[in-house]
């Protein structure tokens, strides 16, 4: 019998053979299974190959950064719409938003000033901040996606002088102690895979050199482990399996970085970048979220499933490879997940009998009419909720709350409509004989916009 971690260690071998990967490392972290583990291949230094092997992990850092940049908004440190120059004292650009850096929409070149990739030398931060004045905007700020370590780097700046400190200190204070991410860090230490360049049309793979990269650190200095980043990518799927008590990031937080503010492509819708995190739709209104990341000699996937039948709480996985050119490392991460979700669903609760809903509320429910269109209003998990009545399977309903001082009036707080309001109308005897949600009239019949009913001809 072929179990689901067959089929899953198979596809990893197949990756790292079909790839020339010298080394692979891979995690599927989820909260209703042990963590599942796969390393192939060696790490080319005398360190042996095992879960515990450290790889650089590039781009996944800029979720680091981003996660630390959202903190001091959500502490009062700064608001998302601000120019990044009201917190730093920049020479030129200081009027970009930490929205659009967050985002890629700033329109500024992609590295910082010099030939970086050519020296390997980075500039530190004085040197980083002193030469935005040579720095281009390449595009209008808000016309597109337009990718840029350099803005994520001053992210990280602004983030690490807003709490006193380094950005690594900042980082490993309140995101890696708190979650347990041990094995990641700065620096590779002795565990370290070695990063190879595998030549195209031999089986020589060359050794890459180490490079620190300096005040762009924040953009894609860390390393870490498959195990770590497998849990990393839980975290930004379902925070609060991971963080329950929200010491990190309230997951309404997360919710917010996760939504999309630009698509990556005009043409092929993809993928989508949110707050400093790649999402990448899947078949079954599933969403995987996360990042890559490249580095010379290495390359990265880092991404937790949300939605979808099948899949579990805290599912997260990651695919580490110490190739710089095996890009089937960013493919298999999305393969597996999916693989997991399919061969190894997560168990279905049983339905169970709950409270009714509220005496003043029974009224509300059952079917209602707007814009000609026919919606089902329920109780369901304590919260008064509508769905259309002709919305496929798996489509979120609209979910309302309650205003504390004011009895029929109701926000919605997700799903369609989030954020308008739902006011009830009650006649003399206090039944509900109409709604109005998002201004719209709702009615029990089918009504015209100036009220014929279709039901009584008047």
């Amino acid at each position: 019998m072929i179990t689901v971690h067959d089929r899953l260690g198979r596809m990893v071998r197949q990756a790292q053979a079909e790839g020339r990967i010298p080394a692979v490392s891979v995690a599927l972290h989820r909260a209703d299974r042990p963590l599942w583990t796969c390393a192939v291949g060696g790490t080319g230094n005398d360190t042996p190959l095992d879960v515990e092997t450290v790889f650089r992990i590039g781009s996944v850092t800029k979720t680091f950064t981003s996660v630390l940049v959202m903190q001091c908004r959500d502490d009062g440190l700064l608001d998302l719409d601000d120019p990044i120059g009201r917190h730093l004292d920049l020479p030129a650009h200081g009027e970009l938003t930490v929205r659009r850096l967050l985002s890629h929409t700033a329109g500024l070149q992609r590295e910082p000033h010099g030939d970086v990739w050519d020296t390997l030398r980075a500039p530190d931060v004085t040197g980083l901040l002193a030469d935005l004045a040579r720095v281009e905007r390449v595009l209008p700020t808000g016309r597109r996606f337009h990718y840029s370590n350099l803005g994520l780097a001053l992210l990280g700046e602004l983030a690490a002088r807003l709490r006193g400190g380094t950005w690594a200190e900042v980082l490993a204070d309140r995101v890696l102690a708190p979650l347990g991410l041990t094995a990641t860090g700065p620096t590779p230490g002795e565990r370290a895979a070695t990063g190879f360049l595998v030549d195209a049309y031999s089986d020589e793979a060359r050794p890459e050199p180490p490079a620190d990269f300096g005040a762009v650190a924040p953009a894609a200095q860390l390393w870490s482990t498959a195990t770590d980043m497998a849990r990393w990518a839980a975290f930004l799927a379902d925070p609060a399996a991971l963080d329950p008590a929200g010491a990190v990031l309230a997951p309404g937080t997360l919710d917010e970085m996760r939504w999309p503010l630009t698509t990556t492509d005009e043409t092929l819708w993809a993928a989508g970048f949110g707050l400093g995190l790649i999402l990448v739709p899947q078949p079954g209104r599933v969403v995987h979220v996360g990042h890559d990341g490249a580095m010379p000699g290495f390359l990265a996937a880092v991404y937790g499933r949300r939605g979808g039948d099948g899949t579990a709480g805290a599912m997260g996985c990651a695919v580490l490879g110490s190739s710089g050119t095996g890009t089937e490392v960013f493919e298999l991460t999305h393969r597996l997940l999916a693989a997991a979700a399919e061969h190894d669903p997560a168990e279905i609760e049983p339905w169970r009998p709950g409270p009714p809903a509220p005496e003043h509320l029974r009224g509300v429910l059952g079917r209602w009419w707007g814009e000609g269109f026919e919606y089902v209003f329920s109780w369901h998990d304590g919260a008064l909720r509508a769905r259309g009545a002709d919305d496929p399977a798996g489509k979120p309903p609209a979910v309302f709350a309650p205003l504390p001082d004011r009895p029929d009036v109701f926000r919605t707080v997700s799903g369609r409509e989030a954020g308008e309001l739902l006011r009830l109308t009650r006649d003399e005897r206090g039944a509900v004989v109409r709604m109005h949600w998002a201004t719209y009239r709702f009615s029990r019949h089918q009504e015209t916009f100036d009220r014929y009913d279709f039901r009584t001809g008047s």
